[in-house]
């Protein structure tokens, strides 16, 4: 049998010191336990793969749990009335050999209405040796007489920088090196997410065998377009040349680029464009130090183009490549061609 273990699992933080990205959170935690001032609830807020869970337990071991009093329940999949009337039940106890027995319920937007409100009895006069961790992708769900008893711990998406470095530490761990805009590609392409970050780097590790992990693996991998196909697609866009729009993306679908990748693509650097004209954000941050002068060009030469409600009107528009049955390059055809 097989001892693999994910990276995401393999790297995933063990202690304080270890989260990246998260440096308000855990200054927020490490002051609650080290002034004993705990609250009885917390409400772990933050997109998918951002490390709620592993915060959680991290500041679980670090209030003196020990793995038999750390309880975790996925309320996903135990969202109803008698798993939490059997979680009511359970609290009572007393520890095994902690001072404090934890529960984690991750997905927490996710219980029933009846279940919700069966937590809320708990919440509202909780046992003295109990701390609940609530983790929710969408606190807005949640009752506000849930959210309001609990201590609301925000987790912001790491910057794509955050993201690369990441990325970049992980690579050197596992003995390759990955190239700075390899890693800016797959950070782009992980969304913000540690998780899906890193189950990109370990497609990548998995498929290649090559020591330098290059932009152009990764772009492989990824199906994603060459710097230059997209700079020359953002140029037909600004000059209406319609004849040259179909024929680029005749090119990319040959060449088996994902539409939506290419499309996320086009917009970001549409927006870099209009950044590097008014003397915004660097793109040089962007790992794109090969195209910052053009795509200044670009934004100067056409400003009726690359502007921000062109930018908001192509973020709409990504709606129409989500279509059921719908080929993706013929929604791309018809939000690019000028009328």
């Amino acid at each position: 049998m097989s001892n693999y273990v994910a990276l995401y699992r393999k790297y995933r933080p063990e202690t304080f010191e270890d989260v990246v990205g998260q440096e308000p959170v855990v200054d927020l935690l490490l002051k609650a336990i080290r002034g004993s001032k705990l609250a009885h609830a917390y409400l772990f807020c933050g997109a998918r793969g951002t490390g709620k869970t592993s915060v959680a337990r991290i500041f679980a071991r670090d209030v003196g749990c020990n793995s038999e009093d750390i309880i975790e329940i996925d309320a996903a999949s135990n969202r109803g009335i008698d798993e939490i009337r059997e979680l009511r039940e359970a609290v009572r106890s007393v520890p095994f050999s902690s001072q404090y027995k934890v529960y984690i319920i991750d997905e927490v937007h996710m219980l029933t209405k009846e279940a919700a409100n069966a937590l809320l009895k708990t919440l509202e006069e909780p046992p003295k040796h109990v701390i609940f961790i609530l983790a929710t992708t969408d606190p807005d769900k949640l009752p506000q007489t849930i959210v309001s008893r609990c201590q609301k711990v925000e987790f912001k998406q790491p910057s794509i920088e955050t993201l690369s470095s990441r990325l970049i530490y992980v690579a050197k761990k596992e003995s390759k090196i990955l190239e700075q805009d390899g890693a800016y590609l797959i950070a782009t392409h992980g969304k913000g997410s540690y998780r899906d970050a890193l189950g990109v780097l370990e497609q990548v590790l998995t498929r290649f065998t090559d020591k330098t992990i290059t932009k152009d693996i990764v772009g492989n991998l990824l199906g994603a377009p060459s710097e230059k196909l997209i700079l020359l697609l953002l140029e037909s866009v600004c000059k209406q040349d319609n004849k040259s729009t179909i024929e680029l993306l005749n090119e990319a679908k040959s060449k088996n680029i994902l539409p939506n990748i290419l499309y996320k693509e086009l917009i970001e650097y549409m927006r870099l464009a209009l950044l590097a004209r008014i003397g915004g954000e660097s793109i040089a941050n962007h790992g794109l130090l090969d195209v910052q002068v053009s795509l200044k060009d670009l934004g100067i030469k056409y400003p009726l183009v690359i502007n921000s409600t062109k930018v908001l009107s192509l973020l709409e528009s990504e709606k129409y490549l989500r279509l059921p049955n719908t080929d993706g390059y013929l929604s791309l055809e018809m939000i690019l061609i000028s009328k």
